[in-house]
């Protein structure tokens, strides 16, 4: 065995900064990594050129027999940050690693709410691709907030509307902490950018819910219509058509309407349905002077 050997260092990283440790936790070696984790030069917390230690890697892909003998470690932070702002409970998260959250969340250091560098949290990540078990296990603790925005102003519940996420959006829902009309600055509210992305559940259900205003103006100006009708939305143009809140014609900071932003991107059967409209101007110009048919042209 290569551990045997006295001139062997157990310890030395390659050009990406990852050690033996490393490779064996990322891979889930219970056997190889015990072994490793005998030897007194063998650093445990330890990062590569991006952060990651080995809890790390084996939190992410969620070897849950390697993370359990890297925990009992006392050497060992559970918490430690990676280049990027990120813990090993973000990690796993994020790939909806449900035993390892919650082994993490048993250690007094590790901190469920915190932040990384764009202000994204463990539940945001959780969120985002739909992990609706380990977003459950968060939102039964208390000192997650459900509705912490990140630099960009996106909440949990806009990461979940954004990818459709029903079952996310609907636990969010339920917290009364959660503010369904709160915009973020690249993205609208939730329903623009579940109107945007084609989600029509996540539109009809934030829409029966009365969980938002369907005709909120976002940063920009821009209305969930705005969303819908920019994305060829055919679905939720309609469904959005049918709330008396709803303004058709709204502009934004730039002067664009729905119907601009339909015919800028060729999106014809939704121009037709605002057309029919009596109260949208077909000729109305931005604030550069470019009306629906120039843009279609």
């Amino acid at each position: 065995m290569l551990l045997q050997r006295d001139e062997v260092t157990a310890d030395k990283p390659d050009t990406y900064g990852r050690t033996p440790l490393y490779s064996a936790a990322w891979n889930g070696h219970e056997g190889v990594v015990k072994m490793l984790l005998k030897r007194d030069e063998v650093n445990l917390d330890i990062v590569d050129n991006k952060g990651y230690t080995a809890l790390s890697g084996a939190a992410f892909n969620g070897h849950e027999g390697v993370v359990k003998i890297l925990l009992q470690r006392d050497d060992v932070n559970p918490d430690k940050l990676d280049v990027y702002g990120g813990t090993p409970l973000y990690s796993t998260s994020w790939n909806g690693h449900e035993g390892v959250v919650k082994m993490l969340l048993e250690r007094d250091e590790v901190n469920p709410d915190k932040q990384d560098n764009q202000g994204q949290t463990a539940l945001s990540g959780a969120a985002f691709n739909g992990h609706e078990g380990v977003v459950k296990t968060f939102l039964e603790l208390d000192d997650v907030n459900p509705d912490k925005p990140d630099k960009d102003g996106r909440t949990p519940l806009t990461a979940a509307a954004w990818n459709g996420h029903e079952g996310v959006v609907k636990m969010l829902l339920e917290r009364d902490e959660v503010n369904p009309d709160k915009p973020a600055i690249s993205s609208g509210t939730p329903l623009t950018r579940a109107a945007f992305n084609r989600h029509e559940g996540v539109v009809k259900m934030l829409l029966e819910q009365d969980a938002g205003n369907p005709n909120k103006q976002g940063i920009a100006g821009q209305t969930p219509l705005f969303g819908a009708a920019g994305g060829g939305h055919v679905g939720a143009v309609k469904i959005l058509l049918e709330r008396d809140e709803v303004n058709p014609d709204n502009v934004d900071s730039d002067g664009r309407t729905s119907l601009r932003c339909a015919a800028l991107t060729g999106q014809e059967e939704v121009v037709k349905i605002l057309l029919e409209r009596g109260e949208v101007n077909p000729d109305r110009p931005d604030i550069y002077g470019r009306t629906p048919l120039l843009c279609a042209a």
